[in-house]
């Protein structure tokens, strides 16, 4: 089918990348502090937007969920899902998680521990107690509200009001009207695209470093300059393959690969690890989780300014906001048949669980590596960082060469499959329209993939990549407004389009 290539968004859209990423290269010794300070203002001024933003995206949904709207069949009385509930479920978690969930799940609970909230002295039971509970909190229901509104509400405009155009312009029609197609519109989808930028660039700044940390203990190596650009270039085939293949043929299959391999590897850890304190921290660290919610949702600490939710709390909710227009579009694009109830449910739902298997997995095991005193942990965390806590972590388990193998093959894909999902989305928002079924052009979607890892590669080689990705979370401020839009325009949209619903009963 020919590119019908929307040149208004494509052309800013690379020379904004291209020329953002050159100066930030360029000026990266002064321009650091600058976006390091401008991301502290953010985190420190506007806490509570994105506390309220977020737990009232929360409500909204719950609102969705069990209202008369729930029932909305996003597409015509004929449409079947596309996708398995399965496939379905492994696209929308493995785009929007990628290696984050590999790293944070490991390493994001000894922080805590050394570093707790609500003024919990460090390293003691209490704060061993709260580590597991925030990392629940954080990659849990509230971050997949942040991906679940833009999914619904994208959903609903491409297969519902059948607006052929997968941009978040489209979702803002309601409130904007013809600006949509104009000038605010294009704005809108180039600050789309330079979050999904950026988002990635967090991701592989995370991923990179640690793959790199493992095959350099596998094959007795230095993690090197080199190593990090051999391991982009394998990812870029993966993805570029996957991404050429489309969303069917390619996308789908190695999302399929990537749960079956993480849920393996999470048994694994189960059996062979201490099985019975892992579920029982795990039980109590969700209790503890689900039974101050609503403290942690709304929780600033004005009074003693100790800095954790700022450091944590609110770059994590900024960061989702900045990447959630491209998961939302993604998912919204393999939801077809599917009902608003259906779709939200499950992004909630299986999101949640996916997140808190890892962590109540992994960051168990580490944990209980800490507690017992097999391994310090948290000293190899101070003084080495990250990704070397990964190895030691993966060294402690039985068959430590087999597991770091398997841990690396996974790492790979999990990342191939948000890099090819972000090259897809990215082609179809630069794409005027996209009829049923139909795909970007493959030519179109590689380019944003080699785009992608060119960026990539360039950043690595100049220590850039930490300033590219604290930049895309700036978007996020933008992104506050889009999402007060995008609520808006689907609250009229249901209300006013009684005659285009298809309604269905899920509990068939």
């Amino acid at each position: 089918m020919k590119a019908n290539l929307e040149k208004s968004i494509f052309w800013p859209s690379l020379i904004l990348v291209v020329v953002v990423t050159l100066l930030l290269v360029i000026l990266r010794e002064s321009a650091a502090p600058v976006i390091s300070g401008m991301m502290s203002a953010i985190n420190n001024r506007l806490d509570w937007a994105f506390e309220f933003l977020t737990i009232g995206l929360f409500i909204i949904l719950i609102w969705l969920m069990i209202g008369r709207y729930g029932k909305v069949k996003l597409g015509d009385p004929q449409d079947k899902p596309e996708f398995s509930r399965f496939s379905w479920g492994g696209m929308l978690f493995c785009a929007s998680m990628g290696t984050s969930i590999m790293f944070w799940s490991i390493v994001e609970p000894l922080y805590y521990y050394t570093g707790p909230p609500f003024g919990i002295e460090p390293s003691t039971n209490e704060a061993a107690e709260y580590a597991l509970s925030y990392g629940f909190f954080h990659w849990g229901i509230s971050a997949w509200a942040l991906y679940a509104l833009p999914a619904v509400v994208m959903a609903y405009s491409f297969f519902v009001r059948k607006d052929r155009s997968l941009k978040i312009s489209a979702a803002c029609r309601g409130v904007l009207g013809k600006h949509a197609d104009g000038f605010l519109g294009k704005t809108i989808d180039v600050l789309v695209i330079w979050s999904m930028i950026g988002g990635l660039g967090t991701s592989l700044g995370l991923g990179v470093p640690m793959v790199a940390a493992v095959l350099g203990n596998l094959f007795g190596i230095e993690p090197s300059l080199w190593l990090n650009l051999t391991i982009i270039v394998i990812w870029t085939f993966i993805f570029s393959t996957s991404a050429y293949f489309g969303l069917y043929k390619g996308i789908r299959k190695l999302s399929d690969w990537n749960v079956y391999m993480a849920l393996g590897l999470a048994l694994f850890v189960i059996i062979f690890g201490p099985t019975f304190f892992i579920l029982s921290y795990t039980t109590d660290s969700l209790g503890i989780m689900l039974d101050k919610f609503m403290r942690m949702s709304l929780y600033t600490d004005p009074i003693n300014q100790g800095g954790f939710l700022q450091a944590w709390t609110v770059f994590y909710w900024a960061w989702f906001a900045a990447t959630a227009p491209f998961i939302g579009i993604f998912v919204a694009r393999i939801s077809k048949g599917r009902s608003i109830r259906e779709l939200v449910s499950n992004v909630l739902l299986w999101g949640s669980l996916g997140s808190w298997l890892y962590f109540g997995v992994f960051g168990g095991y580490a944990m209980n590596l800490q507690l017992t005193d097999k391994v310090d942990l948290t000293s190899i965390l101070t003084e080495k960082g990250g990704p070397s806590v990964i190895v030691e972590v993966l060294n402690s388990l039985p068959l430590p060469i087999l597991v770091s193998t398997f841990f690396v093959i996974l790492g790979f894909i999990f990342l191939a499959t948000s890099l090819d999902s972000a090259s897809y989305v990215i082609a179809s928002v630069a794409t005027r329209e996209l009829e049923d079924g139909a795909e970007p052009a493959r030519w179109h979607r590689l380019l944003w993939g080699i785009l992608l890892s060119a960026l990539a590669i360039s950043l690595t080689i100049v220590g850039g990549l930490d300033v590219v990705q604290t930049s895309s979370v700036l978007v996020s401020v933008p992104v506050l407004i889009m999402y007060i839009l995008m609520a808006y325009s689907l609250i009229k949209w249901l209300k006013s389009n009684e005659h285009l619903h298809v309604y269905i009963d899920d509990k068939k």
